[in-house]
């Protein structure tokens, strides 16, 4: 059993593969040239396994693949299919822009993945090209299909921007509600990366969008989920993400591992710990030192709130968010 310095129980793994990714988005990325770590410098799918296996015999029962983007590295349904048969029953998710899904959904279900995030921040062209500085709607909404049609359980992320797709909140809503989707609306989260003149919505500021069309309940937390959930009154289930807050990090359960090696306690905590070496040589046993050291400096808290002027300066494609 994992147990961080306050008590809580971490059950929740989630590794970037890569920091590579083919959008530019404004939240996240928008200058960084089209370049990459070389790959000698990644930790091999071997060697992230070997941390993996021990991860899971130490009571890591979810885990979720990031990027960057996750499925711009080469052979990831290798890598997938390596955790689902060691585990086969543990819960194995990925988040992803969705561009590539068309071409690589099938075989991933077919790895072992079962359930997928995808970011789907605007339904018009013009805007989706604005955010992600690409054109990519239509082979983003051609992977949602194929993802659907797979079997894979889906959600949608959204993060609504001030005058740039905040009118299209609504619009979201309705498209994941046609397809049995949950939407999930995440709030700007500031940091050192984006395009300096963004402006997020908070979660009050989005309930008044929905709230135009629809009577809202109350439903609140699942488990350790960073999602706030409503029920409209047709029955259907949307939430919003709210990092501002620190309600949801009483609960918290997660640790992250990027493509380097790096274990991040927390995602709005930049100190780190390599595990690369200890993996490298094969010592298992160092790198489970390691893990239990972070997790005993990881915070109670993050360090970002609506009466705080600090921003992260960790960078999101290398965390996964």
């Amino acid at each position: 059993m994992l147990i961080d310095g306050h008590g809580r129980k971490v059950t929740y793994l989630r590794i970037s593969v890569t920091e590579r990714c083919n959008f530019r988005c404004q939240y996240c990325m928008p200058e960084k040239p089209f370049s990459w770590v070389p790959k000698e410098n990644l930790l091999s799918f071997e060697e992230l396994f070997l941390f993996v296996k021990t991860a899971i015999d130490e009571g890591i029962t979810k885990i979720r693949i990031t990027g960057g983007e996750p499925t711009l590295r080469e052979d990831l349904d290798k890598f997938i299919k390596m955790i689902s048969d060691y585990k086969s029953d543990i819960d194995l998710a990925m988040t992803t822009n969705g561009y590539l899904l068309k071409e690589s959904a099938e075989k991933l279900k077919k790895a072992g993945l079962k359930r997928i995030n995808i970011s789907l921040d605007s339904l018009d062209k013009e805007t989706a090209y604005k955010i992600a500085q690409k054109d990519v709607l239509d082979r983003v909404l051609e992977g949602i299909e194929e993802a659907l049609r797979v079997g894979l359980k889906i959600k949608i992320n959204m993060v609504p921007l001030k005058g740039i797709n905040d009118h299209e909140i609504l619009d979201i809503l309705e498209y994941g509600k046609k397809r049995g989707i949950t939407v999930r609306y995440i709030e700007y989260m500031e940091n050192a990366f984006a395009h300096g003149n963004l402006k997020g919505l908070t979660g009050k500021e989005i309930l008044e969008h929905i709230k135009q069309r629809y009577e809202i309940k109350k439903l609140g937390r699942s488990g350790s989920s960073p999602s706030f959930n409503y029920q409209l009154n047709d029955g259907y289930i949307f939430g919003i993400i709210d990092p501002h807050k620190h309600d949801f990090c009483e609960d918290c359960n997660r640790i992250r591992l990027t493509a380097e090696g790096y274990l991040i306690p927390c995602l709005y905590f930049d100190e780190a710990m390599s595990i690369k070496e200890a993996v490298q040589k094969g010592d298992i046993k160092e790198a489970t030192e390691i893990l239990k050291t972070v997790l005993k400096n990881k915070p109670e808290k993050n360090r970002w709130g609506h009466d705080q002027n600090e921003i992260s300066n960790r960078a999101f494609y290398e965390t996964g968010g």
